[in-house]
Formats: C-alpha cells, structure tokens, sequence
C-alpha cells in the first residue's frame, strides 16, 4: 500500500495516511483537527550522492553506463 500525502483544508496541517489505491479521498480525516476536508499533494523527495561514494543512494547502479 503505497503511502499520501495530504493537505487538510481546515487547519493546513499536512500529513501522511497509508491507503489502498482504490481508495477514495472522502474517507480522509485529518488527525490534527479531524475535518474531512483533505487535498492530496505531492510529496517531495531527497536523493543524495556522498563524496566518498560514485554511485548516489537513489538506487542500484547495476546496469548503469556511462556515456563517452
């Protein structure tokens, strides 16, 4: 089950809630204020590459070229 994020519209909290797919959003409550007035946002995301390693922590480099 894949992971939201979503934005109440009654107190601006933003918050995460595990749900299936199929899903629908009415069922949404905010655990802060309890509305059921939430909007799905994106979430954003963190990739970082350490100095000490070629390969960055976003995934495998298994496969991967390079482009001469």
């Amino acid at each position: 089950m894949p992971i939201y994020e979503y934005q109440c519209r009654g107190c601006g909290q933003t918050f995460e809630k595990l749900q299936k797919m199929d899903e629908g959003q009415s069922s949404i409550k905010c655990p802060h204020c309890g509305e059921k007035k939430a909007e799905r946002v994106f979430s954003s995301f963190c990739c970082s590459k350490s100095s000490e390693s070629p390969s960055s922590s976003c995934g495998p480099a298994v496969g991967s070229t390079k482009f001469s």
